[in-house]
């Protein structure tokens, strides 16, 4: 499976990047290929280290202006125009998506890959990995957004909210469909 995870390239405190260290590892352990945006920084690169030490593969799409950082020794590294472009790749190339915590860059792929998978531009898994509560508000929002009509479709059918690594590979695993 390959499985595109929308993340921060921040450095960021224990309790964010142990609980991704630990999804990397169900990601490599499972034979599965990280789809992400190829940086070799903050929680890209714990995810991306993960991954490739628990024996999964690496395929990054890094943008022209990002070139400099992105990861060396990736299975595959795509160099895309600009972020439009980088974030139609990774979805190309998914199976499902991911999305993990992150600042403004994160909220703008999770908000754009919802949009489209709401108008039926895709019909990819999508999960929203909690951890520690990072996206509690923005749960709220999104029950609040189906509770007064916003949505057209289910918040279930848009988007899983997975407290931890296991419960979103245990999702992915029985939502996407085996090659």
């Amino acid at each position: 499976m390959n499985i595109c995870v929308f993340l921060s390239a921040a450095d960021l405190d224990e309790r964010y990047t142990g609980p991704a260290r630990e999804f990397a590892e169900l990601i490599g352990k499972g034979g599965h290929t990280l789809v992400w945006g190829g940086s070799e920084a903050g929680l890209m690169k714990v995810v991306a280290d993960g991954v490739q030490e628990s024996g999964g593969r690496l395929v990054g799409v890094s943008a022209e202006f990002l070139r400099g950082k992105a990861r060396d020794n990736a299975d595959e590294m795509i160099i895309a125009a600009d972020l439009a472009a980088r974030k139609a790749k990774l979805l190309e190339l998914a199976d499902c998506v991911v999305i993990m915590v992150g600042g403004t860059g994160t909220l703008d792929e999770a908000t754009e890959i919802l949009e489209m998978k709401k108008h039926g531009m895709h019909r990819k898994p999508v999960v929203l990995l909690n951890t520690a509560g990072f996206y509690d508000g923005l749960m709220q929002q999104f029950e609040r957004m189906e509770a007064e009509g916003f949505l057209p479709l289910p918040l279930a059918d848009l988007v899983y909210f997975a407290t931890d690594g296991a419960h979103a590979m245990a999702y992915l695993e029985n939502a996407v469909p085996r090659r």
